[in-house]
């Protein structure tokens, strides 16, 4: 033990190995550089652990390195395999680091082939930025506990308990990938049963059924012409979705590959659709002057992006959510009509002054009607009978 000198380190130049006692070696390299050895023997094999450089572990720290390994052995622990353990731990450790808004970047770019359209991961996406990041976006995700997704949920469970619902689902989602990829242990913090259950009431106790607000049918003439004053795209994209008695996002995310103006029909792609399903729509006259309007804005140059029908502000984006409904609060008709209710003055209007069959109208709408078995024997989308009823409608509505 103890048989190397300081100086003699300092001094040795040659090749091969200098032995300090109790398995403790310094070795020379061909090319000078000396590191730190310590050998042992398991299962009539001789292994050598590399401690250190000689620039690094001075004499004393490596003796005391080398006695460390002597203690590991003395309990049965292989020094090498112990430091391959060591240095998986610690790459685990770091790896909880990880922020959470890193793990949903990852999680959408793992998914989103998967997912039927690129509005959906955009909306998956967007609701964890609005909701959840403003308190989990940076913090590493191992440290997220039941408190930190309680304050993200809390604030908006009784008053967008919809929402609320699926920020929290798609929370326990990207936690539950962040545990299986060794980013975080333990139970999920997100989940409802047994963790927010016993914090939040039920969804049946706060979230009440509510329908959309929707104008009457017979108000809408007056309130076409009142909308017809207004220039902007938001408007016009208000105009076409209420002729079309089309849902929000549809209109919004429409783009001109969809329209086929020699037959008049706006053919909607079944990755777009609520139900995953085709959907065409006739074009009544009304609707089709729209497009006409919205072409010369593109050819023009005044819009932003060249793809969308009504681009919005920003280039290469869509309209936000807000943007019909904000064409409302400034005709005055805040929290009185949505627009999402416009449907619904459509179904009334069908239902009341038309003679058309339901289903025909209820196609209109694309709702999906009858089980599965039904739907698979249905062969046709009532096309023929639509043309005239969307007619019919844009007449009522620009009358």
């Amino acid at each position: 033990m103890s048989k190397l000198t300081a100086l003699q380190i300092k001094n040795a130049t040659r090749h091969g190995m200098l032995h300090d006692g109790g398995g403790l070696y310094l070795q020379i390299s061909k090319t000078g550089s000396k590191s730190w050895i310590y050998r042992y023997f398991s299962d009539v094999k001789s292994y050598d652990h590399g401690l250190g450089s000689y620039k690094v572990l001075t004499l004393a720290e490596a003796r005391d390195a080398a006695l460390h390994c002597r203690k590991l052995r003395a309990q049965g622990i292989d020094p090498i395999r112990e430091k391959k353990r060591q240095r998986i731990a610690a790459r685990l450790e770091a790896a909880k680091s990880i922020s959470f808004k890193t793990c949903v970047e990852h999680y959408l770019e793992a998914h989103a082939s998967a997912w039927k359209s690129n509005r959906h991961t955009w909306k998956w996406g967007r609701s964890l930025e609005l909701y959840a990041y403003p308190v989990l976006g940076d913090l590493p995700v191992g440290e997220i506990d039941i408190d930190l997704v309680f304050r993200v949920i809390d604030p908006i469970w009784r008053t967008k308990n919809d929402t609320a619902s699926r920020v929290r689902g798609r929370i326990e989602t990207i936690l539950d990938w962040a545990r299986v990829r060794g980013y975080s242990e333990g139970d999920n913090p997100a989940r409802w049963r047994g963790n927010l259950s016993h914090l939040l009431p039920p969804r049946d106790k706060v979230a009440q059924k509510q329908h959309m607000n929707a104008l009457p049918y017979a108000d809408m003439p007056s309130f076409w012409q009142a909308l017809t004053e207004r220039s902007t795209t938001a408007a016009a994209m208000l105009r076409f979705t209420i002729l079309t008695a089309t849902r929000t996002g549809d209109t919004r995310f429409a783009v001109w590959d969809e329209i086929d103006i020699e037959r008049a029909i706006w053919i909607i792609p079944s990755e777009r659709m609520k139900a995953g399903k085709e959907h065409r729509i006739p074009l009544s006259p009304p609707a089709i002057q729209i497009l006409h309007e919205q072409m010369k804005q593109r050819l023009s140059g005044k819009q932003h992006a060249a793809d969308f029908i009504f681009p919005g502000p920003k280039k290469r984006s869509p309209h936000s959510e807000n943007a019909m409904l904000s064409v409302l609060d400034q005709m005055g008709y805040k929290k009185i009509i949505t627009v999402h209710g416009f449907r619904s003055t459509f179904k009334v209007w069908a239902s009341e002054q038309t003679d058309y069959p339901n289903e025909v109208s209820e196609m209109a709408l694309a709702h999906t009607q009858g089980n599965k078995v039904q739907e698979a024997y249905k062969r046709t989308d009532l096309l023929g009978k639509r043309v005239p009823l969307m007619a019919e409608w844009g007449n009522f509505c620009t009358n």
